[in-house]
């Protein structure tokens, strides 16, 4: 073992000597083809065919003895203690950690000079017998070693190594191995990615890919990444939403179709936004926002099941009951309750808000309703709550009621304070959505991209889409939600970050700010 306080360098020169070892004795540091192994989580499986048997104890007597099954595994070695002519590891895969035991004598002089030359994080193969160490502790008992990777850069320090959560993030490679628990929030993740779409298919839905780079970025109300092609010599965008795509294959005939994608938006960075990621957007046509509330309802519940958890998850220091139906308030009702005016009484709205700090003068009503709603409402909603019928002037994309017009057949799903998904029911109208597009984009400067409206969709639209239900639903929010995570950056596996400074890798070595260890 070498000291912590030892150098990155000194360290890293080390192993590179004991690479330079491997190749000596004939072995390819970075290892071949490793057929027949089993996962670490299977061969933990086998504990119970482990059986004692009788033998002789060399001096005429008998005595119990374990025999158990002979087994392939391969590992990343987490945890290295010798002991003499002993060496215990500790391997880890996706699935476990297991125990190894390297005695010199069973494995033999050439398996043990390689055995000299493992290090932490070193990835190596293993066969052996399954069986129980005198303190009872699972193990391999090694009888040939392999080495699959050598790795060249020492783990970080126990106990200081990957404290910070910007380098946690930055070196994700390192947290998945050396963070409790990060690699399973990932894999839960990619479950309830695949139960969302198994949910969908159940239900007839296709999944489609859309474009990602945009000739107008329209859908949603936000600003763009703008990129350029050389080819076609003009100005692109990298998408802002799926919506305009996807009701375009309405009117092409696909009657239930969705896609699952990366959406861009260029604004800021908290622990519930990041410029890239993740959206869910289905359309159903003959259906409408109620019907998007039902599936929007068993996505979540099937979600959850699919993580192995009950429908009462935690958060933090509360709990979320996701027992469906999920409760239902109108948007008019909440500002009600919670401002204390009457949402009808256009002057007492406009009074409440100047009172609270929100300038009311030059805006129409429904804008200052909204700023009240997200700024004194929202962050009271615990839910999980379904908030109907909002102001429809600022729903440029919704069908308003038949007896309001003034109300939008739109939905929004609040979990603690957070927006999870967003539902209407879907304008198929192409002239008075051309008014409202040109309503919304009124007074905007021609530069500014989203003041260009998507002429090609109300085209589209006057060639007839269906009635429909549309549903957006934030992935990355429903998953911190079901894996009790604050900050979506610890369920985006590389959320955006700053360039590191040009100093942290000068020649490509490890960052300074690691620690290394090689205890």
């Amino acid at each position: 073992m070498t000291p912590e306080g030892t150098s990155l360098a000194a360290l890293e020169a080390a192993r590179r000597q004991k690479l330079e070892r491997i190749r000596q004795l004939g072995h390819d540091p970075f290892g071949q083809r490793f057929d027949g192994r089993l996962s670490i989580g299977q061969i933990r499986q086998l504990e119970s065919s482990i059986v004692k048997v009788q033998s002789s104890d060399g001096a005429g007597g008998q005595e119990l003895i374990e025999r158990g099954p002979r087994v392939r595994a391969a590992g990343r070695i987490l945890l290295q203690r010798r002991a003499g002519k002993i060496v215990f590891l500790d391997i880890w895969d996706w699935t476990g950690k297991i125990q190894v035991l390297i005695g010199k004598q069973q494995v033999g002089e050439a398996n043990w000079a390689l055995a000299e030359c493992f290090d932490l994080g070193d990835i190596i193969g293993v066969d052996g017998e399954l069986k129980h160490t005198k303190t009872g502790e699972l193990t391999i008992f090694a009888e040939n070693l392999y080495i699959l990777t050598k790795a060249l850069a020492p783990p970080p320090a126990k106990h200081k190594g990957l404290t910070d959560p910007d380098l946690r993030q930055r070196l994700r490679y390192l947290d998945l191995i050396h963070t409790e628990g990060v690699l399973e929030r990932f894999l839960m993740r990619s479950r309830i990615i695949d139960s969302i779409r198994a949910t969908l298919a159940r239900e007839g839905f296709v999944e489609v890919e859309g474009p990602t780079l945009h000739t107008v970025a329209g859908g949603a109300a936000a600003r763009p990444f703008v990129t350029y092609h050389n080819a076609l010599g003009i100005e692109l965008y990298l998408r802002i939403a799926l919506e305009l795509h996807l009701k375009r294959l309405l009117v092409g005939g696909f009657e239930k179709v969705y896609e699952l994608g990366r959406v861009y938006r260029n604004e800021g960075i908290s622990p519930r936004h990041n410029p890239e990621f993740t959206m869910l957007e289905a359309y159903q046509a003959y259906g409408d926002y109620h019907t998007m509330m039902d599936l929007t309802e068993q996505i979540i519940v099937d979600a959850i099941a699919a993580t192995g958890q009950s429908l009462e998850l935690p958060w933090g220091e509360t709990v979320i009951d996701f027992t469906p139906p999920f409760a239902r308030r109108t948007y008019h009702e909440l500002l009600a309750e919670h401002l204390g005016i009457d949402p009808l009484d256009e002057a007492a709205v406009r009074r409440c808000a100047a009172e609270r700090g929100i300038p009311p003068e030059g805006k129409h009503i429904d804008v200052v309703k909204n700023e009240l709603f997200e700024e004194f409402v929202q962050a009271k909603l615990a839910g999980p709550i379904f908030v109907l019928d909002y102001p429809a002037g600022i729903c440029p994309l919704t069908k308003r009621k038949r007896d309001d017009p003034t109300i939008a057949e739109r939905f929004e799903l609040f979990v603690q304070g957070m927006e999870i998904a967003n539902a209407y029911t879907e304008l198929n109208d192409p002239d008075l959505q051309e008014e409202l597009f040109s309503r919304q984009l009124e007074g905007l400067p021609e530069e500014e991209s989203m003041a260009r409206m998507d002429r090609d969709f109300i085209r589209a639209l006057r060639h007839g889409m269906p009635p429909a239900g549309g549903l957006g639903i934030g992935i990355d929010r429903l998953v911190m939600l079901l894996t009790n995570c604050q900050s979506i950056r610890e369920v985006i596996l590389f959320p955006l970050l700053r360039p590191e400074p040009a100093d942290v890798h000068p020649d490509g070595a490890s960052s300074p700010k690691l620690s290394g260890s090689e205890s």
